[in-house]
């Protein structure tokens, strides 16, 4: 499964950034208007995510994922023949739909289900394998349509998706209990033993305030997360950095998100996961301040490390953190409906920021987010004692 995901955060999700100069010449429009396909799918993806949570919970991810893969390859044979941005926004609302059934929700519902004491390594595991696809495919995707150009581009990428369509229909398991195993690959015999997790239901979980308070805290922290990754570079651009220099720089936010998840997450299994993910929180403003209070090259490279690692780690903790408050049984609606929120904040995020560097500078920007990670971090810190 981590290699199903590596295939399909790649092609799926960090692959369209390639497609968007070749597209808007074709096209004959503004980068703008194809780079909105993005958005589209984003969106789609928000609005599936609770009904995805609800067939995962209801019937498993093997039909789901085998589904999202199948669809995934027939939606990017589609997009090779699109000839306008109508076509294209409709197509990226499909993809986004697909995404949704075979990106980390799913996998994560998998994983929550098939581990509970070696559930935070299992998930450091898949992370640290998604993290690789960007990693991966950009370059590949590039290199495909500077030789194929990016229609035929799409049918290599297409023809790779399908490979996730054997190991999703084939491997994939609802539960330790189809093989007569318990969590952890426990013989059944041992299933006595564990301890019970809660199990809430999903109606009752809404009405929490300890869970729209976590919600928000991921959500803010999303936000943050996608306006730095967009806007770095023309920050470290305008404070006299060379373009070669600030590529370099925004470039290890992957290695350094690879880092804090194998560095940090290992944390989690022996101490509060709350107050390891509060830390993250904290380590995000930290770099942000450093950012803030320095202009040179090192004082970015020190936010770079400090930031994607804090951001990076999250992933695992949001995770881990949900099944250990709400249980598993089901933890896809209760982690869609999550999910929908921090997507919407993710979404507008490159807007927005751009709103606030409009109005205030790229210093505003920074203390705006700054100000809202705080915020988040209060939400986190008080979400422990809220019902």
């Amino acid at each position: 499964m981590s290699i199903t995901e590596v295939i399909s955060w790649g092609i799926l999700y960090y692959a369209y950034s390639v497609f968007i100069l070749p597209m808007a010449r074709d096209f004959g429009v503004e980068s703008l208007t194809i780079a909105t396909g993005f958005t589209v799918a984003l969106l789609a993806n928000g609005i599936a995510a609770p009904i995805v949570g609800w067939w995962l919970d209801r019937y498993g991810a093997r039909s789901l994922m085998t589904m999202g893969s199948l669809g995934g390859s027939g939606l990017l044979l589609l997009w090779s023949h699109v000839t306008n941005p109508l076509q294209l926004y409709l197509v990226m609302a499909g993809i986004g739909v697909v995404s949704a059934t075979v990106l980390y929700e799913p996998a994560f519902a998998i994983v929550v289900t098939w581990f509970r004491r070696k559930r935070g390594k299992a998930l450091q595991v898949l992370t640290f394998f998604g993290a690789w696809a960007s990693v991966f495919f950009i370059p590949l995707a590039g290199r495909l349509v500077e030789q194929m150009g990016w229609r035929s581009a799409l049918w290599v990428l297409a023809a790779i998706l399908a490979l996730t369509i054997l190991p999703h229909a084939l491997l994939i398991r609802r539960s330790p209990v189809d093989l007569g195993l318990a969590p952890d690959g426990d013989q059944s015999a041992q299933v006595q033993a564990i301890v019970a997790e809660p199990s809430l239901r999903p109606r009752d979980v809404l009405r929490e305030r300890r869970f729209w308070l976590l919600s928000v805290a991921f959500a803010l922290s999303g936000f943050v997360t996608v306006a730095m990754t967009v806007h770095l570079i023309p920050l470290l651009l305008v404070r006299g950095m060379s373009l070669d220099v600030a590529s370099t720089i925004a470039g290890l936010h992957g290695l350094m998100s690879l880092t804090g998840r194998l560095l940090i997450a290992p944390i989690g299994e022996r101490r509060s996961r709350r107050l390891v993910t509060l830390g993250l929180f904290l380590m995000q403003i930290g770099g942000l301040i450093i950012l803030l209070i320095s202009h040179q090259p090192g004082a970015a490279l020190l936010y770079i490390a400090l930031f994607s690692a804090g951001a990076g780690t999250q992933t695992i903790m949001r995770a881990a953190l949900l099944a250990e408050q709400y249980g598993v049984t089901n933890y896809g609606v209760i982690s869609g409906w999550q999910n929908a929120l921090i997507t919407v904040a993710r979404t507008v995020a490159p807007v927005g920021a751009g709103v606030l560097i409009g109005s205030s500078g790229y210093e505003g920007m920074l203390w705006c987010l700054v100000g809202l990670l705080g915020v988040g971090s209060v939400a986190l810190a008080v979400a422990e004692g809220s019902g």
